[in-house]
């Protein structure tokens, strides 16, 4: 293995072991259930991302190819870390007593109706 692939190895395994890190605190340290989901979910994805791409380039560069389960846990992982976040999100803001208002309607939303395309409000008929 040349300097430059041992390099960009150590490179990407030390910014996947900060990301993920990162993700841990931040599941521990930040304040309410929303900002708790928002670190790991996007922190620890970037960060195994980073360990796994890091494990494709070292088998590739040595000669053992380019495992197919690498890359597949690679494309599940981004593919469920950020759904399974918004899932999670969507379930607790649906719990909530007080919760803000739809972003779409306004206070007087019996009235009025808000169509997503044409933003301004129109009397129903």
């Amino acid at each position: 293995m040349s300097g430059v692939f041992e390099i960009v190895v150590i490179g990407l395994l030390a910014i996947g072991c900060f990301f993920t890190l990162l993700g841990g605190v931040a599941m521990v340290k930040l304040s309410d259930f929303f900002r708790r989901l928002h670190g790991p979910a996007k922190a620890s994805t970037l960060g195994v991302g980073c360990i796994l791409f890091a494990s494709i380039v070292y088998h590739w560069v040595n000669g053992s190819g380019v495992h197919p389960r690498e890359i597949l846990i690679t494309v599940f992982l981004f593919l469920t870390a950020p759904i399974s976040a918004h899932v999670m999100s969507r379930a607790a803001l649906s719990l909530m007593d007080d919760r803000p208002p739809h972003p779409d309607r306004t206070p007087d939303a019996d009235e009025r109706v808000v169509d997503r395309e044409d933003p301004a409000p129109r009397d129903r008929d």
